[in-house]
């Protein structure tokens, strides 16, 4: 009953020596069916060894072939459509390209009609009056809402509000300026009170450094006496022990740079000093490695007293023509011996400078002399004060005549040099 109501292929639809095929509605049965393909033996063979059934593989290959024959078919129906479509285009695009041609003739007339500068009805000059009177419209309407005093104006408030402002800040700065003022006087108050401390601490140190003296360092008392001697004659002194020079060693106590405080150095000068005794070679070597480190064209050894003086050398005695040994108190070297060492080192440099400079020299030996061995009595007096407590007075208007001595002899020797 079921068979019957499905739509059936015929039962003797072929020849019976191809088999036997039935279209049973939707499904396809074959009986005794021999296709002779070696693709399709080969594909079959092939997926049955992978593992696949060979009546699988066959029911694939029917339907996919089914569909391929479907779609050859269909291409063909739409090959013949698009044939004929295309025919039947042609004629339409034939006849548009003539009704287009004319419509577009009378188009063109109609927008020159339009679109014509010259018509005083044409689109452009409507445009033109139409834009015009907008714009002259909202001219006048700006015009008439920004004059406004009322409230309708919306700068109004602006305006208030700047006003107000710049109120404000006028008042703000007034009284800015009255509490800048009063600072200004209290700094200034300050300042006058800062300086008249300092002097006054100033004056304290120097008091105090008058009272404390004998605590320095033997090499800062030299320095201090350098100091005040170099100020006296226009040079300038540098402390410099603390101060690597250009090779990297600190040699070299004090440099006292010629004619610095007037303008440019005419030389330098560089004072080492010693509170123990150096041998002679020791001596030499300092004195050599401070003028090197210093730059310096003279260099002079000051030593603690007369006994620190190298072994074989003197004091006041130019060696090597750019040396020299002075001998000073420790806690007072700022006496006649550093002076008389410091002038004659400075005539040295001034000479060696110049040597166009017209010089005596056998008149500064004399003079030279002459100090240095004032010096040596003045030092000579000042020890037999030191031992002898009786005829001091006398002792020491006779030191005093010599110090005199000594004077003279350095004012001579800056005469001879024509400076």
């Amino acid at each position: 009953m079921e068979a019957s109501e499905k739509p059936q292929l015929p039962l003797d639809a072929g020849n019976s020596g191809d088999g036997i095929v039935r279209a049973l509605g939707d499904r396809l049965v074959i009986e005794r069916l021999e296709v002779e393909d070696e693709r399709a033996a080969h594909l079959v063979r092939e997926r049955g060894e992978a593992g696949h059934p060979p009546a699988q593989t066959v029911r694939d290959a029917i339907e996919i072939g089914a569909r391929v024959l479907e779609r050859e078919g269909a291409a063909a129906e739409v090959d013949y459509v698009r044939a004929e479509f295309e025919r039947h285009a042609g004629t339409l695009r034939e006849r548009l390209g003539r009704t287009l041609e004319s419509g577009e003739q009378q188009l063109a007339e109609r927008i020159a009609q339009s679109f014509d500068t010259s018509r005083e009805g044409s689109v452009q000059k409507e445009i033109e009056r139409l834009l015009s009177g907008a714009l002259e419209e909202q001219r006048t309407a700006l015009l008439r809402l920004f004059s406004a005093e009322e409230g309708v104006n919306p700068l109004h408030d602006f305006k208030g509000a700047m006003i107000r402002a710049f109120k404000a800040l006028d008042a703000r700065q007034q009284a800015e300026g009255q509490e800048n003022r009063g600072r200004i006087d209290e700094l200034t108050r300050q300042l006058v009170e800062l300086r008249e401390r300092e002097e006054a601490n100033r004056r304290v140190a120097e008091a105090e450094e008058a009272g404390t003296r004998k605590g320095r360092t033997f090499e800062e008392r030299v320095h201090l006496a350098l100091e005040r001697i170099a100020e006296a004659r226009g040079d300038s002194a540098h402390h410099v022990g603390d101060e690597r020079g250009e090779g990297g060693s600190k040699k070299g106590d004090t440099v006292v740079e010629v004619g610095a405080a007037d303008g440019q150095a005419l030389g330098r000068i560089v004072f080492e000093d010693k509170d123990d005794q150096l041998s002679r070679n020791q001596a030499w070597a300092e004195l050599n490695a401070a003028m090197a480190e210093r730059d310096a064209d003279f260099a002079v050894l000051v030593v603690a007293g007369e006994q620190n003086i190298p072994a074989k050398r003197e004091q006041l005695v130019e060696y090597e023509g750019n040396k020299l040994i002075v001998a000073v108190d420790p806690e007072l070297p700022d006496e006649l011996g550093l002076d008389l060492a410091y002038r004659y080192a400075r005539l040295r440099v001034l000479m060696t400078r110049d040597r166009a400079l017209e010089v005596d020299a056998c008149g500064v030996r004399d003079a030279a002399e002459a100090a240095r061995s004032a010096l040596r009595r003045a030092q000579g007096v000042r020890l037999a004060l030191t031992n002898v407590d009786k005829s001091s007075a006398k002792a020491r208007e006779g030191i005093d005549a010599i110090v005199a001595d000594v004077e003279a002899e350095l004012t001579r020797i800056e005469g001879l040099i024509d400076l």
